[in-house]
């Protein structure tokens, strides 16, 4: 399941065959739609008595409890005089010549935050040590907070946690829910490390209640049901451990998409992507680069989260996202979005314009609607609400094609931020577009950066879902070590040391997983600087590792200088799990033409010109086929778009692949 703004996806495997199930969201319980997808799955084929379940979900509900500020009422517990860190952060201004930016106001407020009388040196030395007595009086203070969750970070915790262990002993033993510092981020720099941690400790009660509910839901279709959740870095744990750590799970959404973007770029030779997500709400894009990129600096809702998560860059344009005039009547698309209620006005309930509604106006959508005709678009009244809002637009059809220049340059910027601007030419990659409006705008997007191809996976519109269904459970851990690079055999001893422990701890909640001994995989990374640096690059370690460091530097900053002192900061273990994973099969090329997926012809407007597209339907699409543009393809869970000019074929396994103009 990928529960996303407007649409809930459902991808499950029924004997060998993939199949996909799509449902609106409900944003005030994502779990009904949950439940709803699993009702219709077994309403006609029930499982089998002594069957078993395994649901695997990615969800948005602790991002959205973050962006509108819906979480737990937290306490947080630090050593005495670091209560303000939170809301200090690091003095850096988001927009450097705006007088009046407001910063978000920190998710504990003042009157919330307790300094606790104790104190470790930054060597990890006990220098006060918090007595029976100061442990009493933080329990007091929590339980006369009336607080959901208490978030602990102390001083330097990473280097000895102690102090927090006595203290988040207590409080558990009194029933309370519990983030600490040394279990969530055992890494240096106060201000990320007490940001991430109080952002568990936020979501832990949103997320626990949905996740229950989402128990229940599959138990009602199987006693033997096992719930798992997506992590943003890529891989699935327990409900339980998700409960308990929600911050790994804010953009598994997304995660899931690049991990299934990835999948079947590798199927049709693609080493070299850039993944293009286009949902109801929002856009997600990255770039993979032979292997799954990921970073420890990523912030949402203005937050630093500072835990793994896949690279991906996000913005707020989606099918759903709502058309304006600003008070100096330029037209804007986003950040705001329509959502799934009301949703936009082609669904029957919004009034104001969508991307969605624009690509209805100009004749991009197959005469049915959506999901095989069981979403109707009503296309005389998104007419009449386009004529009201078009403003100076001479017409709704110049409004429509304004909306999607807009929401394309939006997303072509997206693109540069993860390819140019890191030193990566966007024409080496091929551009993998799905979720259920990334074919309409993937050749638009592609033609503006010079990309080669775009491929359209099946299933566009539940790719993320398919890329769940096949993840790894995975676990990562890491500690700060502060270690000079020098090659001599104190530093490989104490390298050593720090990664069998952490390899050994490792071990233990991979069994709690199910996982043990050789279906473990296990990957060791760095994380360097040069001596003076503020951040910090990983690389993998092996022989070369300080080579890679130099050779990363230079792509990242420009420049690299191997004479320079170089220092470990921290450590990191990524162990994984394999699990069973389902397969799209490969189909010989057939000699029918396309002509028998044509459904019709249908008046379309592409960049102003009117012209008769072809319209297609993808499930009678055969590999070997090939046709032209203009062309619109219509499936279940997603349109397609070709303009005029572009070729299209499709590959042994499905794939669409679209190439412009030579």
């Amino acid at each position: 399941m990928d529960t996303g703004g407007t649409f809930t996806d459902c991808v499950f495997e029924r004997e060998g065959v993939l199949r996909i199930v799509k449902v609106p969201s409900t944003p005030r319980n994502p779990a009904e739609a949950i439940a709803e997808a699993l009702s219709r799955i077994f309403a006609s084929q029930p499982l089998e008595k002594g069957g078993e379940l395994e649901l695997v979900c990615g969800t948005t509900v602790g991002t959205n409890a973050l962006l509108e500020r819906r979480g737990g009422r937290v306490a947080l517990v630090t050593t005495a005089g670091f209560e303000d860190v939170i809301e200090i952060g690091r003095q850096a201004r988001p927009r450097l010549y705006d007088f009046f930016v407001e910063k978000p106001a920190p998710l504990v407020p003042r009157d919330l935050r307790f300094g606790m009388r104790e104190r470790v040196g930054a060597d990890g030395r006990a220098i006060l040590r918090p007595g029976l007595r100061e442990i009493r009086r933080a329990m007091r203070w929590v339980e006369r907070s009336r607080a959901d969750s208490v978030a602990v970070c102390l001083l330097f915790s990473f280097a000895n946690p102690a102090h927090e262990r006595a203290l988040a002993r207590a409080l558990r033993a009194r029933g309370f829910r519990v983030s600490v510092s040394h279990e969530i981020l055992p890494e240096f720099r106060e201000f990320e490390r007490t940001a991430t941690t109080v952002v568990n400790a936020y979501l832990v009660p949103v997320m626990s209640g949905y996740l229950g509910d989402v128990e229940q839901h599959a138990a009602r279709e199987s006693h033997r049901a096992r719930v798992r959740i997506m992590q943003s870095s890529g891989g699935i744990v327990s409900a339980a451990v998700a409960a308990r750590e929600p911050v790994r799970t804010i953009l598994s959404g997304p995660a899931g998409g690049i991990l299934g973007a990835s999948y079947v770029a590798k199927l049709a030779g693609c080493e070299r992507i850039i993944t293009f997500d286009m949902g109801g709400t929002s856009t997600d894009v990255a770039l993979v680069n032979h292997e799954l990129g990921t970073t420890n600096e990523s912030q949402v809702a203005e937050l630093p989260v500072a835990v793994p998560v896949l690279d991906i860059h996000t913005v707020g344009a989606g099918g759903g996202s709502l058309a304006r005039f600003d008070r100096a009547g330029a037209l804007r698309v986003g950040p705001e979005s329509a959502g799934a209620d009301p949703g936009p006005i082609c669904y029957g309930r919004g009034e104001r314009p969508t991307v969605t509604d624009a690509h209805l106006m100009l004749g991009h959508f197959t005469p049915e609607g959506f999901l095989g005709g069981e979403f109707v678009l009503d296309e005389r009244r998104t007419r009449e609400w386009m004529e009201r809002a078009r403003g100076p637009m001479r017409s709704v059809e110049t409004f429509a094609q304004g909306i999607l220049d807009v929401a394309d340059a939006v997303m072509e910027k997206a693109i540069r931020v993860i390819s140019i601007e890191r030193g990566y030419d966007p024409r080496d990659y091929a551009l993998v577009a799905f979720g259920g409006a990334g074919g309409l705008h993937a050749c638009s997007l592609a033609q503006a950066l010079g990309m080669p191809r775009v491929l359209v996976p099946q299933f566009p519109g539940g790719l993320s879902a398919l890329g769940i269904l096949r993840a790894d459970v995975v676990k990562d851990f890491s500690q700060t070590v502060r270690l000079a690079v020098s090659g001599s055999p104190a530093m490989r001893e104490q390298l050593r040391r720090e990664f069998a422990r952490l390899e050994q701890h490792s071990r233990r909640e991979m069994r709690a997983e199910g996982f043990s001994g050789p279906q473990l995989r296990l990957e060791r990374w760095l994380d360097l600087h040069y001596v003076g640096q503020a951040y910090e690059l990983s690389v993998r370690l092996g022989p070369n590792y300080l080579r890679d460091f130099h050779r990363a530097h230079e792509r990242r900053y420009g420049y690299a200088d191997p004479a320079r002192s170089t220092e470990i900061v921290n450590v990191r273990v990524r162990m994984s799990g394999g699990t069973p994973k389902p397969s799209l099969r490969r189909e010989r090329a057939s000699g029918a033409n396309a002509r028998a997926a044509m459904a019709a012809t249908r008046r379309s407007i592409f960049a102003g010109r009117a012209l008769d597209a072809a319209l297609y339907e993808r499930t009678k699409l055969r590999p070997g086929n090939r046709f032209r543009g203009p062309a619109i393809v219509g499936e279940y869970s997603a349109t397609t778009l070709v303009p005029p000019g572009w070729r299209a074929r499709v590959d042994a396994i499905g794939n669409l692949i679209l190439e412009p103009p030579r």
